[in-house]
């Protein structure tokens, strides 16, 4: 089953911790803080890979994150870098945000990277926070989080060639005459659930992919049936293959099914009009189908499109529309963009620290994000870490915001959670 859309989790790593460590060497006296910092959390990278044709793989892993960061080690060593995770996905792949659907990125380009989340960053050992007046701090700081985030993969590029037309004009089964696909044939009108692709070798280091595009029917445009799911599998084909009944035994013209489905095509992305196209007037086999032929070369052929005779019972026209198809795949540069792309990447920035100061029900709160990584840096039973603590509240003003609260000296003040008395 081919699989085009897919939901993601993704987390950089956590940053290490840096470490209180002290210097204690022969020789060596005084001593002092020796502790490292920790290294910094492993990013997530999304990297486009031309190998990579589906998105079938994230069906079966949906978590991927960053190698955690080592914490600091003595003699003011770095924690090892945690390793970064590189998850490949297909040239075309449209990366967006999971719960704003706004894109994030399109990956279009060959080897193309994009950090889709930052790793954390290491945490301070405790020898950068020694000072002239703070010889020996007793503390150091924790890694921060990594980013973490869920995103949805989109696949747009199909194939280089798209078989369109509607149900049942033999779509199936010219791709399985062109390629070694073997997608399911019947005599139906209910389109096919998802596109079925085959590899088309023309020579030797010569191939491309065709897709049999599920058959359209009025109305896709608009949603009708499944329209929007398929339309958008055309949208970045290079070229695409119109297939007629030339017969025309089911009593409909060919040369108004062209451009019907033409019209569906171009009412849901205008630019699809630029695309090349070929013309397989198909079931040539069949009674009727040199008259339409004739209608059909009349119709189109004066417009510059090609039109070839096509025949499931004999092959006929099979190599002669194959190297036409490639012909023009080399001398048409294919054109990414699409109806999605009218967008502005956005950058996923690290949250801002957070802080609230307020006074609930006689009771004074600070809370936030900032404060919280504050009382995971602060070792209470050691002075000099209590004084940073108390020096970064009336650095960020939290002091002074709650002092407009009306705290008076002595009165409690809860800090996520824990209960402090408030001195000056």
């Amino acid at each position: 089953m081919f699989i085009d859309v897919a939901k993601i989790s993704v987390k950089g790593g956590k940053g290490g911790n840096g470490i209180v460590a002290w210097r204690r060497e022969k020789f060596e006296p005084s001593g002092g803080p020796y502790g490292g910092d920790g290294g910094d959390g492993g990013s997530v990278i999304l990297k486009a890979d031309e190998g990579i044709r589906t998105l079938m793989d994230f069906r079966y892993k949906r978590h991927y994150s960053g190698e955690n960061g080592e914490d600091g080690r003595t003699k003011r060593q770095y924690g090892k870098k945690g390793q970064d995770t590189i998850i490949r996905v297909p040239v075309g792949t449209l990366v967006k945000d999971a719960k704003t659907k706004r894109v994030i990125v399109d990956l279009k380009h060959k080897d193309q990277e994009f950090v889709i989340a930052k790793g954390g960053k290491g945490g301070r050992g405790n020898a950068r926070f020694a000072t002239p007046t703070r010889q020996a701090p007793g503390f150091a700081e924790p890694g921060t989080k990594g980013q973490e985030l869920e995103i949805i993969l989109e696949l747009k590029l199909l194939a280089d060639v798209g078989l369109i037309g509607y149900p049942n004009v033999g779509k199936s089964t010219i791709l399985s005459m062109l390629s070694a696909a073997k997608p399911k044939i019947a005599n139906y009108h209910f389109t096919t659930l998802q596109p079925n692709l085959g590899v088309v070798r023309v020579d030797e280091g010569k191939s491309f992919v065709l897709a049999d595009i599920p058959g359209l029917i009025e109305g896709a445009s608009e949603g009708v049936g499944l329209g929007h799911d398929f339309l958008r599998h055309i949208e970045r084909t290079r070229v695409l293959v119109h297939v007629l009944d030339a017969s025309g035994l089911e009593g409909r013209d060919p040369v108004e099914d062209f451009y019907k489905i033409n019209d569906e095509l171009f009412q849901y992305n205008p630019k699809l009009e630029d695309k090349p196209q070929l013309i397989v007037a198909n079931k040539m086999d069949l009674p009727g189908a040199e008259e339409n032929l004739e209608m059909i070369r009349a119709e189109f052929e004066p417009q510059g499109i090609q039109v070839f005779e096509t025949s499931a019972a004999t092959s006929q026209g099979v190599a002669d529309l194959k190297y036409s198809i490639w012909e023009l795949l080399t001398t048409h540069e294919g054109d990414y963009e699409t109806f999605d792309e009218e967008y502005e990447e956005f950058e996923i920035v690290e949250e801002e620290e957070t802080v609230i100061v307020k006074k609930e029900d006689g009771i004074y709160i600070v809370e936030g994000t900032f404060v919280e990584r504050l009382l995971e840096a602060t070792y209470f039973d050691d002075i000099d870490s209590l004084r940073y603590f108390q020096d970064a509240l009336r650095k960020r003003g939290i002091v002074e915001e709650l002092e407009k609260l009306g705290i008076e000296e002595g009165e409690s003040v809860f800090i996520s959670g824990y209960e402090f008395e408030f001195f000056h």
